[in-house]
């Protein structure tokens, strides 16, 4: 291949990359598998040598971290606050039927809807459901920020790697 066409198909998965990590403010949106499926293409293409056998190992271990990160701290902080595993368990499904028919951010409002409305039939009591939300919100937050950082890395190796 030619110099300047190697430079111009890296730059392109580079720029792939980066819609992945901009992606990752959707919860829904499989960011993390785009930057990994981008850093497997440019090995299948450019080849995995000069260390990158290792280098797409370790990002294949962040990858999979990313992947299970999201229900960990979304799940997780509403469960930590009193969440059932049900009402998760139904908010996940509308967030994921959300998305698809009122686009990501319809799906963010359908999960901590779903939650709300669940938790607030089940307790009877607005308080605790609006809590039991919250953290779920707030979980969702942390799961951004550690997927962006995990996402950020993963270029990172791919550029140590590539460049």
């Amino acid at each position: 291949m030619a110099h300047w066409l190697e430079i111009v198909v890296k730059l392109f998965m580079l720029f792939g990359m980066l819609i992945g990590l901009a992606g990752m403010v959707v919860p829904i949106f499989p960011g993390v598998t785009v930057i990994w499926a981008l850093a497997l293409l440019s090995g299948i293409v450019f080849g995995f040598g000069g260390g990158g056998v290792w280098l797409f190992a370790v990002i294949t271990v962040l990858a999979v971290i990313g992947w299970v990160v999201d229900n960990i701290l979304m799940g997780g902080k509403a469960r930590q606050s009193g969440a059932r595993w049900t009402s998760i368990a139904i908010a996940f499904i509308a967030g994921f039927v959300g998305s698809i028919f009122l686009t990501p951010l319809g799906g963010i409002a359908a999960t901590l809807g779903a939650l709300y409305l669940v938790e607030y039939a089940y307790r009877q009591d607005r308080t605790k459901a609006w809590a039991v939300t919250k953290s779920m919100a707030l979980g969702w937050g942390w799961s951004f920020v550690a997927r962006f950082s995990i996402g950020l890395v993963m270029i990172g190796l791919w550029a140590i790697w590539t460049w």
